[in-house]
């Protein structure tokens, strides 16, 4: 593997005093981080799981679904993608929502409302009867509800997680939770594949079970998110009185350090170049994921195995995501470095992905997607410790909405692209090309983006939060 690169510098070159590991915690600091991180983050983690898998499951129903509805490669790639062009637009509005009403409700009715919109998905052919539409436009409507529905879910949890960690732990914080995504396809592979032999079942297509099944977590959840979350630590009873205090000041005093360098408003946030950078950054690491990952189960699929061998063989690269994605968050965190961090992951995703259209053998063809799978999760948790550095309040739901937005665009080029390529030219091979040349312009520009580390130093907390 290509060596981490040196602790981020200054612009002017030199060292700054935070890129050093940190010093150990103290005693009141490590049990109030251990108690918010078993409260929190195994919960938000099987959320995200349930998330993931209910936006990306459609990749495993095209296995028999498309057939059924009649929808082509291109058909399916603008279905699949259409989904994140609803999220653009709905995501800044909604994490905007989610800070004036508080992460427990406004997380709640996410998960609600794409839990219901995912199971309908199963209904397709009956709804296009109903209507009197073709099948892909019913299809296309649906993908839009279901990007309207969960936009602010992911931007919204990350901005959940700045309100409760101080900086110094969000690279490692933010890989466990984010370890659901390709943790979701580990899982969520084998499961899809089984579930699509239930075809015949009452009467439904093995992939309409599929829809049915997995939407189900998310409604349940949604219940549990309300009673369960807590919206900042100053409300947390289940934190000692001396963890809470601590916590409470230490986060006020970070947000302080943040504002004396820099203060937006939501506006400004929103035009702040730097962060309309990232955004490109993040679109050129997300293509990479959604790109290859909605259709991985149609690569796999063309080995010639069967459904269930399909699901296993998928989540192969999944299995190498969620390692490096938690081995790599935690070492960001030790280094205290973050762009060539993210750098260098997205340089392992781009050549892992490229390097996979040179084999027709499915084991080395899975091994370079393997490989650029670790490239693709681990630049993500790392990746997100940059706009929160400098970000916060109002201005930090929206910056970190913005970035996650126009970033997702690539959700809906990636899939489509591939699709586009993938009918004209009856191989997945440009498709591929097109996806690493994305990851491979986000790590030229990451590295010309400045990083401020000393916005990540723990500040000298105020002795007692202001009542």
């Amino acid at each position: 593997m290509t060596p981490l690169p040196a602790p981020d510098r200054t612009p002017g070159g030199s060292s700054l005093p935070s890129a050093l590991p940190p010093p150990p915690p103290s005693g009141l600091e490590e049990r109030t981080i251990r108690r918010v991180t078993l409260r929190l983050v195994p919960f938000l983690i099987v959320c995200y799981f349930v998330a993931y898998l209910d936006r990306v499951n459609v990749g495993f129903a095209a296995l028999t679904m498309n057939k059924d509805l009649g929808l082509t490669s291109s058909m399916f790639g603008f279905g699949a993608g259409v989904f994140f062009l609803a999220y653009f637009f709905f995501e800044v509005p909604s994490n905007l929502f989610l800070n004036r009403f508080g992460a427990r409700k406004w997380i709640a009715r996410i998960m609600f409302s794409w839990g219901v919109l995912s199971g309908i998905m199963a209904f397709i052919p009956n709804l296009a009867v109903y209507a009197g539409m073709r099948n892909e436009h019913v299809f296309y409507g649906l993908r839009v509800l279901l990007g309207i529905a969960e936009a602010g879910f992911f931007p919204g949890i990350i901005f959940y997680l700045t309100l409760w960690f101080p900086a110094i732990y969000r690279a490692r914080i933010i890989g466990y939770f984010m370890a659901a995504i390709p943790f979701s396809s580990v899982i969520g592979a084998p499961v899809s594949g089984l579930l699509l032999e239930l075809h015949g079942k009452a009467s439904l297509s093995g992939w309409q079970w599929l829809f049915i099944i997995e939407s189900t977590p998310a409604i349940i959840l949604s219940v549990a998110t309300y009673f369960y979350l807590t919206d900042r630590p100053k409300d947390a009873t289940w934190l000692a009185d001396d963890e809470r205090t601590w916590l409470t000041a230490r986060l006020l005093a970070e947000e302080q350090q943040r504002k004396q360098v820099a203060h937006f408003s939501v506006f400004a946030a929103l035009t702040n170049p730097k962060v309309l950078a990232l955004a490109l950054v993040y679109f050129g690491a997300t293509a990479s994921n959604y790109g290859v990952g909605f259709f991985l189960p149609q690569i796999v699929k063309g080995f010639g195995l069967t459904n269930t061998m399909t699901g296993l063989v998928t989540a192969i690269p999944y299995v190498v995501g969620t390692v490096g994605m938690i081995w790599y968050g935690r070492h960001s965190d030790r280094t205290q470095e973050r762009r060539g961090h993210v750098a260098v992951a997205l340089a392992i995703a781009a050549s892992g992905i490229a390097a996979s259209t040179l084999f027709e053998n499915p084991a080395l063809k899975m091994l370079a997607l393997s490989f650029s799978a670790f490239g693709v999760f681990s630049s993500l948790p790392v990746f997100w410790t940059l706009p929160t550095a400098f970000l916060s309040g109002a201005s930090a739901a929206a910056g970190i909405a913005i970035v996650n937005s126009i970033g997702n665009l690539s959700g809906f080029a990636g899939p489509y692209a591939m699709g586009w390529v993938k009918d004209r030219t009856g191989s997945y091979t440009g498709g591929l090309l097109a996806v690493a040349s994305t990851a491979t312009l986000a790590m030229i520009l990451v590295l010309f983006l400045s990083h401020d580390s000393r916005l990540e130093r723990a500040p000298e907390a105020p002795a007692t939060p202001p009542h």
